[in-house]
């Protein structure tokens, strides 16, 4: 077998392993799922070896999407890290054999505290399965090593079932989108969940604001200079925008609006009802906008629809919102 060949057999394998688990999403998994929601403590998820790094991805992704969780560490817990085990808390134990000797050894003090368990293993009857509260049967027909001992398949389609659990789990508890932002505040997603307009728009002297009565063409173009825009938004006596004068507004008159085009009032040359953008909202919704539209230039605007800030599309890339 060639290389290639067996790479694609490795992922053929994983996959039937975690296309086998669908038929085994059943009352088992519903009654794990109903007793993580009426948890009243944390979420413990412990595993050795290669089960004990799933375990740390499933506990890091149960955190993050709304169920407080930690990983413990089997052999740890047994000397004296067991005293974080509380009452009402759930352990979720990982082990393909189900018979990890650190792991049956927490066994007796969990049940001794009053945890509940439940197993994640590829043998239901095993010493920890018998044990569990709950069972999720997690086996394979077999390993994708070529020697199948080395776990692959197994503890591929233990982090799959531990991904079904935190994602029924985040639907069940109505998690929204800026609950989840206040998980990951860091980084380019945190970025992107919690940066509203407001926090990334141009504002004051880079925001270009001119009276739309009174100002021409030429000193539209000024203000769009001094401030470094691709537009300038034009406003009534009340302040409330009535459009927005562009680059692109600005080579139409200078085609069609004669040899004193500069001269001649921006109203006539400026776009009417442009898109906006509330300046509380997302700032994602700004990108929506320009990728839906095709435009380059967007006006925020207050409750009162006055202008307050400016975004260029150029902006987006340096804030890493694209």
């Amino acid at each position: 077998m060639t290389d290639l060949e067996l790479a694609r057999k490795v992922l053929r394998t994983e996959a039937a392993a975690i296309l086998a688990l669908v038929d085994r999403v059943d009352e088992r998994f519903a009654n794990t799922v109903a007793l993580l929601c009426a948890c009243r403590g944390r979420v413990i998820v412990t595993g050795m070896g290669k089960s004990g790094l799933i375990a740390r991805k499933i506990a890091a992704t149960l955190s993050s999407t709304g169920t407080p969780a930690f990983f413990l560490h089997p052999a740890e817990a047994v000397h004296g890290d067991l005293g974080a085990v509380q009452g009402d808390d759930i352990v979720i134990a990982l082990s393909h054999t189900g018979e990890t000797g650190e792991l049956l050894r927490l066994l007796e003090t969990i049940r001794r505290i009053g945890a509940r368990l439940v197993a994640m293993t590829g043998s239901p009857a095993s010493t920890l399965g018998l044990a569990a509260d709950v069972v999720l049967d997690c086996g394979v027909d077999e390993e994708a090593c070529p020697l199948n001992l080395a776990p692959t398949a197994s503890t591929t389609a233990a982090l799959a079932l531990g991904d079904a659990l935190a994602m029924v789990l985040l639907e069940s508890r109505g998690l929204t989108r800026e609950d989840f932002a206040k998980y990951h505040p860091a980084g380019t997603l945190g970025m992107t969940l919690l940066l509203r307009v407001k926090d990334i728009m141009r504002t004051g002297e880079a925001c270009p604001v001119r009276p739309e009565a009174g100002t021409t063409v030429q000193e539209a173009i000024f203000a769009m200079t001094k401030a470094k825009a691709g537009a300038v938004a034009l406003v009534n006596r009340a302040g409330v925008m009535t459009g927005i004068f562009t680059d692109g507004d600005f080579w139409r008159s200078a085609l069609t609006g004669g040899p004193d085009f500069l001269l001649k009032p921006v109203g006539q040359f400026m776009t009417r009802n442009p898109r906006s953008i509330p300046a509380d909202v997302l700032a994602v919704e700004a990108l929506k906008l320009f990728q839906q539209f095709k435009i380059s230039d967007l006006v925020a605007l207050d409750a009162e629809q006055k202008p307050v800030g400016y975004i260029d599309v150029q902006d987006l890339p340096k804030l890493k919102i694209l």
